[in-house]
């Protein structure tokens, strides 16, 4: 249990003073930090739950109270809820968890909404085949092991290096971390890398890789052979992806600002910008900050994305989609527009964040014909 004193609540309560449109609760969160370098861990900690409980039950809070009572109002609806859901009906939560524009988007049942208003779950990934020794180091930590997929693309037999911690030690100062042995990757996320389930030896490309969780893990379960292509729009994402790189000490990954003109691959890793509504749980600001002009508008772009990579995929060669949101717009529409007659879909499937307590996330998979 996370304790929130009177010094977490007055940080809180600034850092929600600095929150605008163009600077998200998760981003004025790591400036206060900057700014407040001398917070340890758990007083970063309890601010950063005080902040993301303020917008989890940010429609049920008096809109005219001090910032400090309605923090102190939302840590209270939290701890009433987390003892006993059914405090809270259903149908205030299909009300005033979500935006009213989500019900048209996608399907919302109770056990969705409920996970909604929990906490996330943190999850790791070991390096191949360490899951069960790394769980035994950190100690309050549980390898998982995924047996096939929940449905639509199969993944009988993968190798699932996920850890689930459960503790509150600060993950960033540990040894093995320091030493490479794991990265912090949600589940939904590392699921991803097993329906790419590249090989060793082949040449990929993560199209829009960020800061690298998936290129890391693709460049894992190619066993560090091969070669991982990765770009992104971001400089400094992808210098934060070399020094990721570096420290996991894996040496078949390309950073590049564009990958190398012409040329074609095994596999592409498509991880489109999206709307992020998968992330809701994690990031309860993006609630209010999401509108279905941004799904439309990011759903055009997932579709012109995917048609400017596919001519690059080798014939016999695989096209990965993946998102993490939920809208029908951009995930069942989009991989159900993308019609090219050389590619035959191999399965699609929406991983809701209740069914195993992860983000929500989409992915769709497609064969280039021979």
């Amino acid at each position: 249990m996370i304790t929130i004193d009177s010094a977490a609540l007055n940080h809180a309560a600034r850092v929600l003073g600095d929150v605008a449109p163009d600077l998200p609760a998760d981003l004025a969160l790591k400036r206060f930090f900057a700014r407040h370098d001398r917070l340890g861990p758990r007083e970063r900690r309890a601010v950063s739950h005080a902040v993301f409980v303020y917008f989890r039950w940010l429609q049920w809070l008096p809109p005219r109270a001090s910032r400090q009572m309605q923090l102190s109002a939302a840590l209270e609806l939290q701890s009433r809820f987390d003892a006993q859901p059914g405090s809270v009906k259903v149908e205030a939560l299909a009300a005033r968890a979500v935006p009213p524009w989500s019900a048209a988007e996608f399907d919302q049942p109770a056990d969705y909404l409920r996970s909604l208003q929990r906490e996330p779950s943190l999850w790791l990934r070991a390096r191949p085949g360490k899951a069960a020794v790394l769980a035994g180091r950190l100690q309050s930590a549980l390898p998982f092991r995924l047996e096939s997929a929940p449905g639509g693309l199969p993944l009988a037999g993968a190798p699932c290096d996920a850890v689930k911690y459960e503790g509150a030690a600060d993950l960033f100062r540990t040894e093995a971390f320091h030493a490479g042995e794991f990265e912090i990757q949600d589940l939904a996320s590392q699921w991803i890398g097993l329906v790419a389930a590249p090989s060793p030896g082949e040449t990929w490309w993560d199209r829009t890789a960020g800061e690298g969780g998936k290129t890391l893990h693709l460049a894992d379960l190619m066993a560090n052979r091969g070669v991982v292509w990765a770009t992104d729009r971001s400089p400094r994402r992808l210098a934060v992806l070399q020094r990721r790189a570096a420290r996991a000490r894996l040496y078949n990954i390309r950073v590049a600002d564009q990958a190398p003109r012409g040329a074609i691959f095994d596999g592409i890793l498509l991880d489109a910008p999206c709307s992020g509504v998968g992330t809701w749980q994690r990031n309860p600001h993006a609630r209010w900050t999401t509108g279905p002009g941004d799904v439309a508008e990011l759903a055009a772009v997932q579709a012109q994305l995917l048609a400017e990579v596919a001519p690059q995929v080798k014939p016999g060669g695989r096209l990965i989609y993946a998102v993490c949101t939920l809208t029908r717009s951009e995930t069942a529409a989009v991989a159900g527009g993308f019609a090219h007659p050389e590619f035959e879909p191999i399965g699609q499937h929406l991983l809701y964040p209740q069914i195993l307590g992860t983000n929500g996330m989409f992915a769709a998979a497609w064969r280039r014909k021979k």
